[in-house]
């Protein structure tokens, strides 16, 4: 499902973040046929940064919740694969047992940065991350969609030197191309799409320009759209809000109309198919 999405061109598809089961079963529910397990939310849900503050491990342990609470495909965001081909090809072949579609590794020096803070970020060797993407390919070839993250543009270094990862990254068996950017128009990464000429199928997170038409990502020819962060952020602002409301309040009645009755909760994460499961198998027959 996911390679059908990712690794095509004929029409575009979009995949919703995810940090946990509860916002994995929400994005099915409105419609969204594959996910985004997305490395920033995940961290900030765990209470760390997205500086490769959590673990791989509770990372894998993140998306087999995801992926136990929806059936849509999820691909992962596993940064730069946490260390060098060896720590990469445990990440990806974990990932796979955690049920994950696919996993993202960008050409980031270990510890990363989040891609929207900060300056000239390092650039892994072009080399060394490709035998990155090529002990990943070698181990989970079979099983996972295997797309390369190119940070070039957010590091600063140019449209040249994106499109001379993207064919190193193509060559070693990447099967789509994932151009970053973090301009606040797409002027950037349209530049990179018209030069690369869809060798591979383009991924793109619009985080930064983000007012640009999704008209204009169909008739680039891109394969994919992330959105990469926002039910987090949306998360973030409704618990900040309540939160303040209660304090200020010192009582629950004023936010009540404003939150998820436990109704929705309970129909989200399935509570009818337990009451069932206890008939079958609880009551004497």
């Amino acid at each position: 499902m996911l390679r059908a999405q990712v690794c095509s061109n004929d029409d575009l598809s979009f995949l919703m973040e995810a940090h946990d089961g509860l916002s994995a079963a929400i994005a099915q529910r409105s419609g969204f046929k594959g996910l985004w397990a997305s490395g920033l939310s995940i961290a900030s849900s765990l209470g760390y940064r997205d500086a490769n503050e959590a673990s791989w491990t509770q990372l894998v342990q993140s998306v087999e919740r995801i992926v136990d609470s929806t059936e849509l495909p999820v691909l992962v965001d596993g940064d730069g694969g946490f260390g060098n081909f060896n720590n990469a090809r445990l990440l990806t072949r974990k990932l796979h047992q955690a049920g994950a579609a696919g996993v993202s590794l960008e050409d980031s020096c270990f510890p990363k940065l989040n891609s929207l803070i900060g300056e000239r970020h390092p650039l892994a060797d072009i080399d060394e991350f490709s035998g990155r993407l090529r002990a990943v390919k070698d181990t989970v070839s079979e099983h996972l969609v295997l797309v390369a993250r190119i940070e070039a543009l957010i590091a600063g270094h140019g449209l040249n030197e994106a499109i001379l990862r993207a064919h190193a990254y193509a060559d070693a068996g990447a099967d789509a191309i994932l151009i970053h950017s973090r301009k606040s128009t797409a002027y950037e990464m349209l530049s990179f799409v018209s030069e690369w000429r869809n060798r591979l199928p383009v991924v793109i997170v619009p985080t930064t320009y983000y007012r640009t038409p999704v008209s204009t990502f169909r008739d680039a020819g891109i394969s994919t759209v992330v959105w990469a962060n926002h039910s987090l952020r949306a998360a973030a602002a409704a618990m900040r809000r309540v939160c303040d409301s209660i304090a200020a309040q010192e009582g629950v009645a004023g936010i009540e109309s404003h939150i998820a009755p436990l109704s929705e909760i309970f129909e989200l994460l399935r509570y009818d198919e337990l009451a069932a499961a206890e008939k079958r198998y609880l009551q004497p027959r």
